[in-house]
């Protein structure tokens, strides 16, 4: 059954959550701070399925099955009659809650609200809509490259409902992904694994154990990973995952420290390929 799913935040997260919604023939907008941005994230997908389809990942009937089902908003208020919205904007709090107050105002009664945050808690995330709204808000926590990651973090606030997470997942699973229901915690599950293991990595560099890229290289031969931790780190950017071990920090204490070396690469705008520049450079082309 097609369901009528918003997407808030057009980045690189936001756009493949739209892009995968879409694909399992859901009817999907997309919306930014101008639908401009919503427009040419739409435009990026068109590489990212064409790409998938040299890869043997998608197919041109998927290709248009995901474009069609798929359009630009211009502004939150055409999400009134969205039955699901994902907010997937920048891991900031105030940012975050501001999108929420307005969401709350203008969805309809029974519309859930899911938060692609990947650290803050949900509940409070959810202090900033109205209490009936409160039992229909809980995470999302998808993860990148979203078109090829199965896993979905769906996180509960305090008030969420049995049948709104029964709801979400199910809806997760029609989307190809393979959810988990995590508690309620600061980084949930996945990233206070991640980022101890992202911490000891960076302080191995600093002790001049070994370079970033041997460790890369180690732990993609020795443990079987697909990347190693500095790569991964280029790839999200050492920025977000600075803040994501402040926060973590803030809330567990000593073991999410994050390491100076860290905070030193983000002073020096070495956040990542993006960037041009994290722990390794990239070429303008990459």
């Amino acid at each position: 059954m097609t369901t009528r799913i918003g997407v808030v935040g057009a980045g690189m997260m936001g756009s493949e959550i739209a892009l995968i919604f879409a694909l399992a023939g859901n009817d999907v907008l997309l919306t930014d701070q101008n639908v401009e941005a919503a427009r040419a994230a739409i435009g990026r997908l068109e590489g990212v399925l064409d790409r998938g389809i040299g890869r043997g990942l998608f197919s041109e009937a998927d290709k248009g099955r995901a474009l069609g089902h798929l359009r630009a908003a211009e502004s939150l208020e055409a999400f009134a009659d969205r039955e699901l919205v994902v907010e997937a904007v920048f891991e900031d709090q105030e940012i975050k809650q501001a999108v929420f107050r307005r969401l709350d105002g203008i969805l309809g009664a029974e519309a859930i609200i899911a938060s692609n945050t990947s650290t803050i808690p949900i509940s409070t995330l959810a202090s900033a809509v109205s209490a009936g709204r409160q039992t229909r808000f809980l995470g999302t926590h998808f993860f990148s490259p979203v078109h090829r990651m199965k896993l979905v973090e769906v996180i509960p606030g305090f008030d969420t409902t049995d049948e709104v997470i029964t709801q979400v997942m199910d809806l997760c699973r029609e989307a190809g992904k393979e959810p988990i229901r995590v508690k309620d915690v600061p980084g949930f599950a996945v990233n206070r694994v991640l980022h101890a293991f992202l911490i000891e990595a960076v302080k191995l560099v600093e002790e001049g154990v070994a370079t970033p890229e041997d460790i890369d290289k180690a732990c993609r031969l020795g443990l079987g990973h697909p990347m190693g931790p500095f790569e991964l780190m280029d790839v999200v950017t050492n920025s977000l995952s600075l803040q994501a071990q402040e926060i973590m920090h803030d809330a567990y204490g000593e073991r999410f420290r994050p390491a100076s070396l860290l905070k030193q690469k983000v002073a020096a705008g070495h956040v990542g390929r993006k960037a041009g520049r994290g722990w390794k450079i990239y070429s303008p082309t990459r």
